[in-house]
Parts: structure tokens; sequence; C-alpha cells
């Protein structure tokens, strides 16, 4: 029978590994048998490194076998690849593994949930000699139904959010404690996370359906992130703040990855789309050439949110809404990883989702979360909340373009109110803003041309000032504030083109 080395070299382990090991060992002395322990820990400080020396340490202490569970095959090959850098010998099973030699003299097992489920279930395999079954991931809650098969032993769960993605599970259910590792400020500052930088770019969301997962609709997603504005959108915030940088950009469907990939491509960007559709060789050829070209983009769906590694990822862009507390985290923290040159990197915000779970590096209160997820659940701003505190603020870079004009600013709300109270049609509240617009581009520009160009980067001001106005008419449809919004852009053009000030000017 093999077990690992005492000593292992080649892998340093931090103080806060350690002491986080040290917490673990403390747990599972004064509980030998059937506990359930959950270990919190964010993205890239590391939960794979600790519980690789928990394994080589426990076999070493007990002369116990341990299991490790994932979620999915390539995190198997990963999760091997560091027990091995650990001392620990361990066997994968996987599809091609049908039966086990007996005896056989692995002490540590790394398997997928689904794949050792089927063998257990035709009595190939035993857990009766596993004394620890760690369970990566274990938000996914996929590991339930093993327990029937595992009744003497300890469980082990890491993730980075001990939040269910089962809305109907709770985490409390199946485990007995948990454990809160250092937070990610705390990783920051002491210098093993990049810093994050975020841009927020204010979408109206509240076109988007809810599924019986909790989460937005792929079809409600593309419904409103294929449309050209949110292609614009996207391709402009790319532009002001992450050109040059590599950067991964998270879509929610695949359709709207491949309207990403055309519209980048298109804008003469090195560009490519990765979606499970793709084969394992298609898959390697695309992740090398994304790793190995400084400014390469990547627009994918969710299968780059675990088990992907990029270090050198500078830009992430979340060009979806998700009401996934777990995913949100997931898919900044593809952009965390430190480097020697790299000690910040960049967050573009494109589905409200810095209103709905705070910034990424925020504290958060996990243990309340464990207790009560549900309160937390019900905490989460809705869509209609964020949109009606949303208040739109002109860049700084936008102001500058506008340095002529002592006002520009406008409150619809009051402007309304007092329209009503005058006795005057609402509308009069358009024909007041669309005033201020006119004079605006008027006397900021010397030329036709440079007017609509003002006319078009207001364009963001228009849409919620609209929006604004739809509201004060109560009852208006999602349809009928996109076509005013529409109607209102051209007209503004219309009164620039047909202004007397640019007479003889071109278009």
């Amino acid at each position: 029978m093999s077990t690992p080395d005492q000593e292992v070299t080649g892998k340093q382990l931090y103080a806060y590994q350690h002491a986080a090991i040290e917490r673990i060992f403390e747990k599972l002395k004064d509980h030998p048998k059937r506990y359930n322990l959950l270990y919190q820990l964010p993205t890239g400080g590391g939960k794979t490194v600790i519980f690789s020396e928990i394994t080589r340490r426990y076999i070493r202490e007990t002369g116990k076998k341990v299991m490790i569970l994932t979620h999915r095959l390539e995190l198997c090959g990963q999760t091997s690849a560091m027990l091995e850098e650990f001392g620990v010998s361990n066997k994968i099973i996987n599809s091609a593994v049908k039966e086990l030699p007996v005896p056989n003299d692995f002490m540590c097992y790394v398997a997928m949930v689904e794949t050792l489920n089927n063998r257990l279930r035709d009595q190939i395999l035993s857990l009766d000699n596993i004394g620890l079954m760690i369970v990566d991931e274990a938000h996914y809650n996929s590991f339930g139904k093993l327990l029937r098969f595992y009744e003497k032993g300890v469980v082990l769960g890491v993730t980075a959010t001990p939040l269910s993605s089962n809305v109907n599970i709770r985490m409390k259910d199946t485990y007995d404690e948990l454990i809160v590792g250092e937070s990610i400020s705390s990783l920051v500052e002491q210098g093993f996370l990049a810093k994050a930088i975020t841009y927020h770019y204010h979408v109206g969301l509240t076109s988007l359906k809810v599924g019986r997962s909790g989460d937005y609709t792929v079809s409600s997603s593309e419904r409103l992130y294929n449309n050209l504005a949110m292609q614009d959108k996207l391709l402009a915030a790319y532009k002001e703040k992450c050109i040059g940088k590599k950067t991964l950009i998270f879509n929610n469907g695949i359709a709207t990855s491949e309207y990403v990939y055309a519209t980048f491509q298109e804008a003469g960007f090195q560009v490519k789309h990765l979606d499970h559709n793709h084969s394992p060789k298609e898959r390697r050829e695309i992740l090398d050439w994304f790793r190995t070209k400084p400014d390469a983009i990547l627009s994918s769906v969710s299968i780059l949110t675990t088990g992907f590694d990029e270090p050198t990822v500078e830009c992430i862009i979340l060009n979806r809404a998700t009401k996934s507390l777990t995913l949100y985290y997931q898919m900044i923290g593809r952009g965390s990883r430190l480097l020697p040159n790299k000690k910040e990197f960049s967050i573009i915000d494109l589905g409200n989702n810095l209103q709905r779970f705070g910034l990424w590096d925020e504290y958060v209160d996990w243990n309340a979360i464990f207790e009560n997820p549900e309160i937390y659940l019900e905490g989460i701003p809705s869509d209609e909340f964020i949109e009606r505190n949303y208040r739109y603020e002109m860049p700084e870079a936008l102001r500058a373009l506008f340095t002529k004009s002592a006002d520009i600013e406008m409150n619809i709300f009051n402007v309304h109110k007092q329209v009503m109270a005058e006795g005057q049609r609402p509308k009069m509240v358009i024909d007041l803003s669309m005033q201020q617009h006119v004079q605006m581009c008027t006397e900021n520009s010397s030329s036709l041309d440079e007017a609509l160009h003002l006319a078009d980067v207001l364009k963001d001001e228009i849409e919620y000032r609209i929006r604004c106005y739809g509201r004060c008419l109560a009852k208006t449809s999602e349809s009928y504030v996109k076509w005013l919004q529409d109607e209102y852009k051209r007209t503004l053009k219309v009164k620039l083109i047909h202004n007397s000030h640019y007479a003889g000017g071109s278009v």
C-alpha cells in the first residue's frame, strides 16, 4: 500500500492555507465519523492546493482512503495532477474504468459524481473503505445522491460560494457546519489576487424572464443582447476600457456569443467564439490561441466559468445578467489571477450585476447566507427596483464635449410634475427635453456633422430620459418606450439638420 511522502517539494503553502488546514483537521478529529463540513474560499485562493494537502495528511495520519468528487471531466485531470504534486498517488474513475483491480494500492480516487454514482449503482465499486470524501464545487449539491452509499465517513465540501445552485436546496440541509476562509479583499490586500477595477454600464432588464432554474432564460436574454443597440454598447465599452487587453466575454446563450464574435470580427479585432458544441480538439486549439495572443478576445457562454485557468486575462466583460451569486463570482474569478506584471484587472458589467450583488471584493456574510439563504435571496434587488432607482450621470469624458452649455441636466420627474400642475399635455416634457438637447448640440459644434455626432453620443441619456418619461405615464409598454426612444433620436437629428444655425453646412 503506497502512502504520500511526508515532505512535499515544489509546492508552497501560504500562512492562510496552513491555518485553514489546521481548522479543518481540528473538526475532523472532533468528528471522525458521519460529519459533513463545508469550507469556503474565493476563486483563486487555492482550494485545490488546500484539499490536496488535506488528502496527503489525512491518508498519512489515518491510513484511510480518500475520494475526491468533481462535476466536470477536465477537473478530474487537473485535480489528479495537483494530487501528484503533493505526492498522492491516485486513480481517476472515468467512463473507461469499468472495474477496479482487487486488491489495489491506491489510497485516493478522483471521480465525477455521475460516473461514481453509476459505478456504485452497478455495484462495481464500494465506498466502505473511504474515510473522507471531498466534494469540489460543493454548491452544485449533486453529490447528495451518493450519500445512501456512504454512511460512515466524513464529507468535506469546498466552494467559493456556499449558496446552493438549486434554489430549492439549502446547503445547511446537507452540511453540518461552515468554515469561512479568507475574504477576497484580504487576498487582494495580501497580494494573492489582482485588484478589480469595475465599470458599470446601465442596461434596462425589465424585458428579461426568469426560468425554473431561478436565473434569466436564454431566450429572453438573447432577444435583449442580440439587438444592434446592445452590440454597439458592448463594442463601445470594450473600446473605451479594455482595448488591447486580453479579454473574456461571458454571454447567456450561444447565439449571443456568436453575434458578439461577428461584431468584433467586423470591427477588425482578433476574436474567437467557444461553446460546448466545439470538439475537444477545437476547444484546445481555441484556448491555445487565447493563451498565446496578448490582445485576444474570447466570447463564450458558461463553459469557462470553472476549470479554466488563464492568469493573463486582463478584462472580464459580463455581457449578460444573472441572478446566480455563484456564477457572478465564477465569471469574475477568471480574471483575478495575479502575475508579476499584472496587479489589476478590469470588469465591465453590462447586466446590472453590480447593483444586484455588490462589488466583487465587497464583504459578504457567508455564515448568514449559509444559515438563512432564503433571507438573502429575498433581499436581492429586483430589476424593477434597480430600474426605478437608477440615476443617469453623464460621464466626465462626455461632459467635456458640452463645456459651452451651462445647463445640461433635466429631472424628467420634476418637469412632468410642473407640466401637469400647469395643465399642459404630458408631451410638453418631451418638447422641453428636445429643446435642451438641440441647444446643447448646437452651441457645442461648429458644423452639422459635429452636431449630429453629439446627438449620437447623447444616446444613453436620451434613453434614460425616455424611460423616466414612460414611468411618469404609468402604464407604458416596453415596446412603446423603445419606439419613443428611437423616435426621439430621429427627431433630434431632423431638428439639427433643419436648424438655420448650420445654413450651408454639410450633412
